[in-house]
């Protein structure tokens, strides 16, 4: 989106269409415009600004203080890892840094090939099946290091 077509300015404009009548519709729109998008870059919070008449600092605010918001394009997979305590504590770093060495990226960064994003989470209330990981929503209950280049193979194959 890093010029926005006509198309996705209309796109934008009916989503923020659809919560004309709510008293407070930022999160409602900016969770639409994720969904649509991916992401959620500062143009497109500009449109949202003149269309609710919040600051664009306000907006910008929203998106980077919650984690499932992104200034960025995201991977196809987004490969989430609970670094919460009880994740941390059953070696959820060490899962982390396996991820990380074999997609090539860091926490926070999307392989160059776009297939890959690696997220390092705060809790995500998986505390019972630590250590927890997420790709795209399907949990990976009490995962080990040994089961990491299989996780990402599985998905590379996808790809083939």
């Amino acid at each position: 989106m890093a010029h926005l077509q006509e198309p996705a300015i209309k796109k934008i404009n009916e989503i923020c269409d659809r919560y004309v009548n709510e008293t407070t519709p930022l999160m409602m729109i900016l969770s639409d415009i994720q969904k649509e998008y991916g992401y959620i870059p500062l143009e497109v919070q500009e449109i949202v600004s003149e269309r609710t008449g919040l600051s664009v600092a306000e907006i910008y605010g929203v998106v980077t203080f919650y984690s499932f918001f992104s200034l960025t394009p995201k991977g196809k997979y987004v490969i989430g890892c609970c670094l919460g305590t009880a994740c941390y504590v059953k070696g959820a770093q060490q899962i982390i840094d396996k991820f990380s060495e074999i997609i090539g990226i860091k926490p926070g960064e999307t392989s160059a090939d776009g297939l890959f994003t690696l997220d390092a989470l705060r809790c995500i209330g998986a505390c019972g099946i630590a250590p927890a990981v997420t790709i795209n929503g399907k949990v990976y209950p009490k995962l080990t290091v040994d089961a990491v280049p299989k996780i990402v193979e599985e998905y590379k194959a996808m790809e083939a």
